[in-house]
This record gives C-alpha cells, structure tokens and sequence, in this order.
C-alpha cells in the first residue's frame, strides 16, 4: 500500500508539472500539456485506479498553490478522466473461457462522452449563456489572430473569426478525443512494455461499437440545432462521437486490408489524403466516419467475411 502511494504521489507531481507547463507559452509547452493525463494513467493501469486517484488528488492538491480555479480545471479536464479510464480498463467479468475485459470500443465512448464533458465545463466557464460565450470566443480568437498577424482586429479575418466562433466547441471535442485516446494508447504501451499491464493487449483494429452508438450520435446532431448553450455543447458532443466513429471507420479498414500486398500503399494514401484535404472539410474523414457508423449499424466486416464464403477446395 505504501508503494501505492508513494508512486501515486510521484506520478501526481509530474502530472500536475506537465500541466503547469503550459503557462511558458512555448510551443513544447504545449506539447507536454496535452500529456498532463499520462502519468496518471500510466499508475492507474500499472497500479491500480486507487494509485490514480491519489495522483489525481495530489496534483490537485499541487495546483491549488496557483489559485483555485486551475486546480478545478486539472480536476474536471484531466484527474478525473485519467482516473476513470485507468479503472474502466482493467475491469474484466469471468467467462468460461477465461475473463472478458471491458471491450476497447466502449473505451472509445467514453473518452468521447469525457472530451464534452470537458468541453461543456470549459464552455461555462467562459459564459453562462450563448451569447456571452460567443462574445468571449470572438474576443479570444479575435486577438489571437491580430497577434499572428501583426494588425490589430483586422478587417479582412472578421469572415474567419465568425467562423471559428461557430466551429470551436465542435473541434475543441473532436480534438480532445483524440488527445486522451492517445494519452491511453500511450500510457497502456509503455505498461506493457514495463510488463506490469494486467489485461492483455486488446485487438485495436478489432474495436466494435454497440448498435445505439450511432442513435447517440444522431441524438447529438439533431442537439446541435437547439438553439443556446445546449446546441453549442451538443456540438461539441456530436464531434466527438462522430470522431470516435472515424476511429471505427479506421480500424474496419485497417482489418479489411490486412494480408493485401498493397496494404501499406491504400493505408498511407488514406491518411495523407486526410491530412492533405482537410480544409475546410475533411472529406476522406467523414467518409471514414460514415464508414465506423455502417459498421456500428450492420457489423460490415462480419457481412464482408460471409459474403467471402468459405475457401475454395483446392482442384
């Protein structure tokens, strides 16, 4: 136990080090902020949740020197996150052939259900109604360009400003799916090679969804059109479910390409083609996304292996 808390209490301290850092302002500040959820993550999986929470406990407890309300954000936007997927990922039921551990794809859920949960904190942080929070994101954006630019509220960004007023809580979920699945892929990774990981390593391309993942998305979607506080953070929700469906679409095709000798050709082509066309809207994303759903819906990897039949006997 006392071991426990010992690395509880170191992995509290890096943590909360890693999340202090971004107040240099550089850009590999920056960088290690957004892993301020891998030291607690990494004792949650290799310790245990309880290793986790003191970690989180003890950098909140660390960050209270600066002020009250950084050590809340570290508490709702990366203690309690860490804490709760370390603890989801080492749960497991009997079965007869062994243990089932909690499947990768819930995971998945619910980092995304984690990331605008977050997103909708830090979005009442900023106004308690719409127009409040649109006012100070065009202020913050406003001045973060003038910034780049040299110019001071230029006239010719204000078309630009309006529009990443109106996508920000959207991309600020997506985005954050993706940093604390990495932070978990990471922390599980480097557990393992540690040889303290108690699960064995899930199948990543075989991640599944269940079928009311895409009726939670749909839900989301349909919220974004409400109108105040509630269409913004449904958003922001909707982004990150439909992210977290790209990730499916991913990992379908990372399975159906297995064993193809241009393998490594059609899957370095889909991901340059997502980075290279992704203003203003990704297409090769959504229609990855589009694909994760159908699978989610219509299990398309088991109808492509039925469809493939047995193999032919040999003449």
């Amino acid at each position: 136990m006392l071991q426990i808390v010992l690395i509880g209490f170191g992995a509290g301290a890096a943590a909360a080090l890693l999340f202090a850092s971004v107040a240099s302002g550089s850009a590999l500040a920056l960088s290690l902020f957004y892993l301020a959820p891998l030291p607690i993550l990494i004792v949650g999986l290799g310790w245990s949740h309880w290793a986790a929470l003191i970690a989180a406990a003890s950098a909140a407890v660390l960050l209270a020197i600066e002020g009250g309300l950084v050590s809340l954000v570290f508490l709702i936007g990366i203690a309690l996150p860490g804490w709760g997927l370390s603890y989801l990922a080492l749960l497991a039921r009997p079965v007869p052939e062994g243990q089932e551990w909690y499947p990768v794809g819930r995971l998945v859920l619910w980092a995304a259900l984690i990331s605008a949960l977050i997103v909708g904190a830090a979005l009442l942080g900023m106004g308690v109604d719409a127009e409040s929070l649109r006012a100070t994101l065009h202020q913050m954006i406003e001045t973060l360009l003038a910034g780049v630019s040299g110019v001071e509220n230029p006239e010719d960004t204000a078309r630009l400003v309006d529009l990443l007023v109106a996508i920000t809580p959207a991309a600020v979920g997506a985005s954050m799916l993706i940093i604390i699945v990495v932070n978990l892929w990471l922390a599980g990774r480097i557990v393992r090679i540690s040889g303290r990981l108690p699960r064995p390593w899930p199948s990543l391309p075989g991640m599944r969804f269940p079928v009311l993942a895409p009726a939670a998305l749909g839900a989301a979607i349909a919220g974004a059109f409400l109108p105040g506080l509630a269409g913004i953070a449904s958003s922001a929700l909707a982004a990150a479910l439909m992210m977290a469906h790209v990730l499916l679409g991913l990992a379908v095709i990372h399975t159906l390409t297995a064993g193809l000798a241009m393998r490594g050709l059609i899957l370095g082509a889909l991901y340059a083609a997502i980075l290279v066309l992704g203003r203003p809207v990704s297409w090769p994303l959504l229609l990855v996304g589009l694909l994760g759903i159908a699978e989610a819906l219509f299990d398309v990897r088991g109808l492509i292996a039925r469809w493939g039949g047995p193999p032919a006997a040999a003449s």
